[in-house]
């Protein structure tokens, strides 16, 4: 199927109106998986953005030397310490810790700094195998999906994959013999078919497709190149899939948001100075403006 034959998208979903009897308990409780030493930040920027992306609990599950540092970053979200290994990335030992945490929220991220190992393809391998669980994958969470062979076959999950252009070669390698499509909608289009996942092709007009529909973004800058960006729009698109939106509904309105976001960041900041915590910051407004 190629792109003419997708249906494409204008139209950017929104969340409901809040009730004025709600409680947190209604806007969703996510958890972040992320972070390994030395790679805190990641781990911390994805909570900060789930919480300003309107989360009613967000839960950020980290090594347990890095918990101090993740904790202290933000005081709003709270704080799993998993089992490390020697090298400080999340150990096999935490896929039970991991497990609860499915039980408890309503969607979870896995990736953003977590590095790529053994041990931690061992328990991406246990998470693509639960039964209703909606996951968004970024990051070092799709280095180590690449490792893992044939995992579509063993998918029951439901994944959002958010993949830069290096990913998304990664991931395409490890899966056809095909060369990569030149068109990136192609390239999002047959990968999302092929392993019935949202996929959100991230740079210059980020791509979300589920193979069926097809979204184009339009908002966000050349100053949102800048690291940890990637890591603001996991934890903005699992707190929309916990507040109720559909897989990729929640990705379109959150890459729409995000790219919004840095928009009105840049207005302030300038391009060149733009720095991920003024993407975070700016969500509010984008929020307010998309109403």
């Amino acid at each position: 199927m190629t792109e003419q034959k997708m249906q494409t998208i204008k139209h950017i979903p929104k969340l409901k109106p809040r009730p004025v009897d709600a409680h947190k308990g209604d806007f969703g409780k996510v958890c972040i998986i992320a972070g390994s030493v030395g790679m805190s930040g990641a781990a911390a920027l994805a909570g900060r953005s789930a919480l300003r992306a309107g989360a009613g609990l967000v839960r950020v599950a980290t090594p347990k030397t890095v918990v101090p540092i993740v904790a202290s970053i933000e005081p709003s979200f709270t704080t799993i310490p998993l089992p490390e290994d020697s090298a400080g990335r999340i150990s096999a030992k935490a896929v039970n810790t991991i497990l609860d945490a499915v039980g408890d929220n309503d969607a979870l991220a896995f990736g953003p700094g977590v590095g790529v190992s053994a041990q931690l393809q061992s328990v991406l391998g246990t998470l693509l195998e639960q039964h209703q669980l909606r996951l968004v994958i970024d990051a070092d969470g799709l280095n180590n999906l690449a490792k893992i062979k044939d995992w579509p076959a063993k998918l029951k999950a439901q994944l959002i994959l958010t993949p830069h252009p290096g990913e998304m070669k990664r991931l395409w390698s490890a899966l056809f013999r095909e060369q990569l499509p030149p068109e990136r909608k192609d390239q999002a289009g047959q990968l999302a078919r092929q392993t019935a996942t949202v996929v959100v092709l991230k740079g210059a007009g980020t791509v979300v497709t589920d193979g069926r529909k097809i979204y184009v973004n339009r908002t966000g800058n050349p100053g949102m190149a800048t690291a940890g960006a990637g890591d603001v729009l996991t934890g903005v698109i699992t707190a929309l899939i916990g507040q109720g939106l559909a897989n990729f509904d929640a990705a379109v309105l959150a890459v729409y948001i995000h790219g919004l976001a840095g928009d009105i960041a840049a207005e302030k900041t300038g391009q060149i100075s733009l720095m991920t915590t003024d993407i975070i910051e700016s969500l509010p407004e984008a929020f307010l403006q998309d109403r």
